[in-house]
This record gives structure tokens, sequence and C-alpha cells, in this order.
């Protein structure tokens, strides 16, 4: 694997963990705001379907932009420091 691979897997695994572990954190904080309450665990006989399937279907779209958003980022950022992104941005997904 070249450096830039490296560095480029690193840096965009980095920064979609990161936003993703921040939008969770802000939408569990709108969700508190709009339903009064954390969302439920899915697992629980207390959690109805309803409230699982919203949850998963609010988190799951939030935290997939905001993923993309910031490797969009970190895209533009790696390809003006080094001129082009390495062939590994090109060819495979990251995080």
């Amino acid at each position: 694997m070249e450096d830039d691979d490296l560095l480029w897997t690193l840096v965009a695994s980095g920064a979609a963990l990161g936003a993703a572990r921040l939008a969770k954190e802000g939408m569990t904080k709108g969700w508190v705001r709009a339903r009064g309450k954390v969302p439920g665990n899915p697992a629980s006989k207390d959690t109805s379907w309803g409230e699982a399937l919203a949850w998963a279907v609010v988190s799951g779209i939030g935290i997939g932009v905001v993923r993309l958003l910031a490797q969009r980022v970190v895209a533009a950022a790696f390809e003006k420091r080094r001129g082009s992104l390495p062939a590994k941005a090109t060819t495979e997904a990251t995080a």
C-alpha cells in the first residue's frame, strides 16, 4: 500500500467515524426534544415497532449523509493539498 493510500484510508475513515458519532449524538438530542425521551432499545418489549423503525430510518439517513459530507470534505482537502486523490480513494469505499 502506498503512503498516500494509507493516509487516505486513515483520514477518511477517521472523519467518517467521528462525523457519525457526532451525528448520532445530535440526532439523539433532537429526538429527545421532539419525543420527550431517548430512543428506545429496539430489543426491548417497551419499544414499539413504530418507534424502532422511525429511529432506524432517521438515524440511518442522518448518519449516512453526515459521513458522506465528512468524506467529501476530506477528499477536497486531500486533493487540494496533494494535487489528486490516491488510487484507493477512487476504487474502494471507506469506513
